[in-house]
């Protein structure tokens, strides 16, 4: 069997994936960042973890972490990024715009899309980033 932990996919195995299959990888990806940003900082602790992690990966937050870093994208992340921002998904949650759900959806593609590829070091520079810049908007 593949190392899971370690995937590494084809230019073409990647191309054959759907734009909501890269967000399905990129959700697990992003929430595993910010759970492991909250652990590691020990900004929360006991139920404030769970209460964080949902304030950072809620659509809302999502949308201004795209924000951030889609003018620092490459050509092919950014062409990643709209495909994800155009999936065709059939529900956004009450608390989100419809342009905030297709940003944070095409964020998730993105970091779904590094995580596949094995481009986990620049997923963590554009994470710290967005982690940066969310800081502004703790409550």
């Amino acid at each position: 069997m593949k190392n899971l932990f370690e995937p590494e996919l084809a230019p073409d195995a990647l191309r054959a994936i759907s734009s909501i299959g890269l967000a399905h990888m990129g959700d697990a990806v992003y929430e595993l960042l910010v759970r492991t940003h909250l652990i590691t900082s020990g900004r929360a602790r006991g139920r404030d973890l769970h209460r964080e992690t949902i304030r950072l990966v809620r659509a809302e937050a999502q949308a201004r972490a795209a924000e951030q870093i889609v003018p620092l994208l490459t050509d092919e992340e950014l062409a990643v990024y709209r495909r994800g921002r155009n999936a065709h998904v059939h529900t956004v949650p009450a608390h989100a715009t419809r342009a905030q759900y297709a940003a944070a959806t095409a964020l998730e593609a993105l970091f779904g899309f590094l995580y596949l590829s094995g481009r986990k070091e620049r997923a963590f520079e554009l994470f710290a980033i967005t982690i940066e810049g969310e800081e502004d908007h703790a409550d």
